[in-house]
């Protein structure tokens, strides 16, 4: 079916293009009879405003892009839940993609959104992410980019970030106050900050309570379930089985645990574990998993109010936002039984 124009309305009814326009835009130089005419015969013709070129005249699109790494875990659909609400009553769309942990389709992805002309991007970084120097061009172009959770510190974004280390330090101390001394960090990529920051907090709180805090303390692993289970595997082959273990995050402490019980290992008699960001699975692992619970849905909140605040004010002045958490006790960890109670 053919989309009516404005042209189409103003040569049936024998005026100027001009005219039709004003009448639309209820400008003072038209007459009320004239506007009323030319109303009625648009509403006759089934004329409807192309949405599209309305907002290129706003120079704006009211679309937003956001790129994730991957949706199976619960974090980033959780943080997308907070992103819409933010956006959708404010007359945006938001158009998310997910890069599957390939930096290659990640940038494809943002430079398809940026040629869309979404007005910015809320964008979560893929492990493997290096290259930089297509976002740069784009900040040097000052187009909205809102970095969160996986940020990269190279890029003078604004930033919506957890608060890594502390929580990071408090799990481990927990560790320690269950008596546990050799303790373990399964470190994850060491290009994102939250790794440095968690790997730190894990040292701070050794150094802390004096206990030794060498470079065999940090296990290289990752950030999946098959990165922990390769890591565990590994500590075990070696006949060098910690005491405990503070995971980067719940999906390689979930490994770790998966292979500890293929090998008759308790979880927490002869091993503990804590994990990071309470994943849905963190219940349904038996035991369940202690964790450190981020607020997903905040931080989609504020990476949308951000943005907004970026896009509306036309103002671009880099800021992180640290966002605070909460420990969840479960059996994972916990040697004296009377500080579990569920």
């Amino acid at each position: 079916m053919k989309h009516i124009s404005i042209k189409d309305v103003a040569r049936e009814l024998g005026v100027a293009v001009s005219t039709v326009s004003r009448a639309f835009n209820d400008k003072y130089d038209i007459k009320k009879e004239t506007r009323a005419k030319i109303l009625k015969k648009a509403k006759e013709m089934g004329y409807h405003p192309n949405p599209i070129a309305m907002k290129l005249q706003q120079n704006r699109t009211l679309n937003i892009g956001v790129v994730v790494p991957e949706f199976r875990n619960a974090f980033f659909p959780d943080v997308i839940c907070g992103i819409q609400d933010v956006l959708i009553p404010r007359g945006y769309q938001v158009l998310i993609m997910q890069s599957n942990e390939e930096s290659e389709r990640e940038l494809a992805n943002v430079k398809t959104l940026v040629n869309s002309m979404v007005d910015g991007i809320i964008i979560s970084f893929s492990t493997n992410t290096e290259d930089t120097s297509y976002y740069k061009e784009l900040e040097r172009k000052n187009f909205p980019i809102v970095q969160f959770n996986r940020v990269l510190d190279k890029l003078k974004t604004s930033k919506v970030v957890f608060d890594d280390y502390t929580w990071a330090f408090f799990a481990t101390e927990h560790l320690i106050h269950q008596g546990y001394k050799n303790i373990v960090h399964l470190a994850g990529p060491k290009n994102f900050s939250f790794s440095r920051l968690r790997k730190k907090g894990f040292i701070d709180a050794l150094k802390k309570h004096n206990l030794h805090f060498g470079d065999e303390k940090i296990i290289p692993a990752g950030i999946t379930i098959e990165d922990g289970k390769h890591a565990m595997q590994e500590l075990i082959n070696s006949q060098n089985i910690p005491e405990a273990i503070f995971a980067i995050n719940d999906p390689a402490a979930i490994g770790a645990m998966l292979v500890l019980k293929e090998n008759k290992i308790k979880i927490p008699d002869d091993i503990g574990i804590v994990g990071f960001s309470e994943s849905r699975f963190s219940d349904v692992i038996e035991p369940s998993l202690t964790t450190v619970q981020q607020p997903t849905y905040e931080m989609g909140q504020t990476a949308a109010n951000v943005i907004l605040q970026e896009i509306e004010s036309n103002i671009k002045i880099p800021q992180t936002l640290t966002l605070g958490g909460s420990f969840k006790l479960k059996k994972s960890s916990v040697r004296i039984a009377s500080l579990y109670k569920k």
